[in-house]
């Protein structure tokens, strides 16, 4: 059934796409927007850091 048959007939179940999704494309799942890209991946960047800071004391010779 083609999408404007659907709607025709009302057997269309999405759901429209609501607050900043419906305005940007990239701002959706899994999307690049800076925004939500920070939001996804702030666990993994603190991970990092802290890994970082472990490698740097250990070239400097310093113990926790």
């Amino acid at each position: 059934m083609a999408l404007d048959k659907a709607v025709q007939f009302q057997k269309e179940r999405r759901k429209p796409y609501r607050k900043s999704k419906a305005v940007d494309r990239t701002c959706r799942n899994h999307g690049g927007c800076g925004w939500c890209e920070g939001n996804r991946l702030n666990r993994d960047v603190r991970n990092l850091q802290e890994m970082l800071e472990e490698i740097e004391m250990f070239e400097n010779g310093e113990n926790k």
